[in-house]
């Protein structure tokens, strides 16, 4: 079994979406930041990407020896851009003698790994934090063609699936070759496959790549479902 540790937010409510892409062979041992403010702004999303509080909690579960970790948060990862998003990696890595991504350094990968330069973004955020995930990607090398938000400071699970489908049929272009659905505590896992199959390309959601990043650190790349 390959062990992969998992250090996310203290609201992060969809620990069983995170199972849910994992592959049998891995087991997730998760673990939570220190509670914050539960308003979902630039303050909060700055103090998630706090590097001592991730060095604790990625030591609190080293004694079952993960062979790598994931920082499941995506804004918790992109706030510093580029150059914060691999702090955070190397920080954890350095911590604990084994690899680290973050949401937003696994998408990045993601990207790579599919030959994706442009893509549309779908977020729950304010327009403050959305606009910052697309800052991250541009400097990263993409062309963002569309950017939609719900508006949220809060409450992010409890999202309908329809909203969120609905937010992504809207984003979707000629131009985008993916979309990506931000931020790990929004409910996607029941929706993906058949807006995939629906808009004819890839669909990726937070925890999805974040664990695709985890397992491929760890043991190597998964493969890419043809087509997509």
């Amino acid at each position: 079994m390959i062990r992969i540790g998992v250090i996310s937010p203290h609201d992060m409510a969809l620990d069983r979406e995170l199972w849910e892409y994992a592959p049998a062979s891995v087991l997730l041992h998760l673990t939570r930041l220190p509670e914050r403010s539960h308003v979902v702004d630039l303050a909060m999303v700055s103090e998630l990407s706090d590097t001592d509080d991730l060095v604790v909690a990625a030591r609190s579960i080293a004694a079952v020896a993960p062979v790598a970790y994931a920082y499941a948060c995506t804004s918790g990862s992109f706030v510093g851009g580029v150059a914060g998003e691999r702090r955070i990696s190397r920080v954890i890595s350095e911590a604990v003698g084994v690899p680290a991504v973050t949401t937003s350094g696994a998408l990045l990968e993601e990207l790579a790994v599919r030959r994706i330069s442009s893509l549309s973004v779908v977020t729950p955020y304010r327009a403050e934090l959305s606009d910052l995930l697309a800052a991250f990607l541009v400097e990263a090398g993409h062309r963002v063609v569309d950017s939609r938000g719900l508006g949220l400071d809060r409450d992010i699970w409890n999202v309908p699936y329809a909203t969120t489908a609905d937010l992504i049929r809207a984003a979707d272009n000629d131009l985008a070759e993916a979309i990506f659905v931000s931020c790990t505590n929004l409910p996607t896992r029941a929706i993906v496959d058949d807006l995939s199959s629906e808009l004819g390309k890839p669909v990726l959601t937070a925890n999805q790549v974040t664990i695709d990043g985890a397992v491929r650190a760890a043991a190597g790349p998964l493969p890419v479902a043809a087509g997509l």
